[in-house]
């Protein structure tokens, strides 16, 4: 988003939702060698079955990731000041996840314009995985 852009931004703003493809198990491999994540509950289903899941679920940083690229496409990485989140729900395979971001404040640290952005995922069930904020640079 271009410097003229981000002087209109107010609150109750809309970022882009970002969809992804049906979490699958290639997916949590590429995760698990790209983040050195190899804990056996998002590789290996007899593992996660002894630990009383159905099945390998996605990992929490993964959907992370998914959020940190909303707001990118939305904005400089450069503009980033803060990024949170809260883990409220087990991602699974098939999920099919939607990260969706709204202005909810508009503020001023050190004379630097600032907005405040919360963040979710949910899946095609509209059930909520993330939440969190981030705040960018205006």
């Amino acid at each position: 988003m271009s410097s003229a852009h981000l002087d209109c931004i107010k609150l109750g703003d809309a970022l882009p939702a970002l969809t992804l493809a049906p979490v699958n198990r290639t997916t949590l491999a590429l995760f698990a060698g790209a983040s050195n994540d190899h804990n056996a509950i998002h590789i290996d289903i007899d593992y996660a079955r002894r630990a009383g899941m159905p099945d390998v679920f996605a990992h929490g940083m993964l959907s992370m990731a998914w959020l940190g690229r909303l707001l990118t496409q939305w904005v400089d990485q450069r503009r980033l000041r803060q990024f949170s989140a809260r883990f409220t729900g087990i991602t699974h395979l098939g999920h099919q996840i939607t990260c969706s971001g709204k202005v909810v404040e508009l503020f001023e640290v050190d004379g630097e314009r600032r907005a405040r952005i919360e963040i979710q995922t949910a899946n095609q069930y509209g059930e909520t995985k993330i939440l969190g904020d981030a705040v960018i640079a205006l």
